[in-house]
């Protein structure tokens, strides 16, 4: 066997080959707070592509409002941002208690434009604010289709007669809505040019007498001086002028008929407008019988 046949068996040795090491991918603190969100991961991919076109339209919208862009490149852009979902389709309604919803659907789905761009919130908000029974109103929008309106009401607390027209008022007096009689609720009535506008004062006198206020069942402005106040047992009580008189001629008045009883005992009238003395009147005897008849 020659030399080169023993170098060519001969087993040559080598370093064993190093296993490659798997590398550990790292989780950022971005994808471990995606796992732990109680979304997917598409869902939440959905959401910010809807933030960015969000934030692109209102970027938009703010360089046309203050750069000077015409209004037909407004128009444009809001027609664009309509067609691209970004257009009025839903309304959501809340306050609402005694005027009808529907109304306030009809008012704020007037405007003829329905690109989120040009729907005109302050004047939606007139629009709703001319109806009687609307207080205030809150409008805005939330992307990318809906309009959301917060009503609050005016609270009829009275009833105003004048000139045989019957009307709902608020504490201040506002007009409400007209009425029947047969839709008089269980609220005191006024009587009188200017009434309602008194009834501030009113509310403020009846405060004087806490026991009485439940048995007043309405009042009268006579002359756009003083009041007269009808109970609920029939007697009317007729106060002098000035608030603070008229104020310690009922708290007298509420004084006596806490100790002598007067209401329900068959009197028609007091007459407290003289401060030294009080006048009562009794109803009519009835007439004798004819022994004749």
């Amino acid at each position: 066997m020659t030399a080169n046949q023993k170098r060519t068996n001969r087993k040559v040795k080598g370093k064993p080959r190093k296993q490659a090491k798997r590398k550990v991918k790292k989780v950022s603190i971005f994808d471990k707070m995606l796992r732990a969100m109680p979304v997917s991961e598409a869902q939440v991919q959905k959401g910010l592509t809807w933030g960015l076109v969000a934030v692109f339209v209102l970027g938009a919208y703010s360089v046309a409002h203050y750069s000077g862009i015409n209004d037909r490149i407004k128009a444009e852009v809001a027609t664009a941002v309509g067609n691209a979902g970004f257009e009025v389709k839903r309304v959501e309604v809340s306050g609402v208690n005694r005027i009808d919803e529907l109304k306030v659907y009809e008012i704020t789905l007037a405007q003829k434009d329905r690109s989120m761009l040009l729907v005109d919130i302050n004047a939606v908000r007139d629009d709703l604010l001319a109806d009687g029974w609307i207080k205030d109103a809150r409008v805005s929008r939330r992307l990318p289709d809906t309009l959301v309106v917060d009503i609050i009401e005016r609270e009829p607390v009275a009833v105003w007669q004048y000139k045989g027209n019957l009307s709902l008022i608020d504490k201040t007096g506002y007009p409400l809505e007209e009425i029947t009689k047969e839709e008089i609720p269980d609220l005191p009535v006024i009587v009188g040019k200017r009434a309602n506008l008194k009834f501030t004062q009113l509310d403020v006198l009846l405060d004087v007498a806490p026991a009485l206020r439940p048995m007043v069942t309405g009042a009268t402005w006579i002359g756009n001086r003083r009041w007269n106040l009808e109970f609920d047992s029939g007697e009317t009580l007729a106060l002098p002028e000035g608030e603070e008189t008229a104020s310690a001629a009922l708290l007298n008045f509420a004084r006596m008929d806490g100790v002598n009883r007067l209401l329900g005992r068959g009197v028609v009238h007091f007459d407290l407008r003289d401060a030294e003395r009080a006048y009562l009147r009794m109803p009519p005897k009835p007439a004798p019988a004819d022994p004749e008849s």
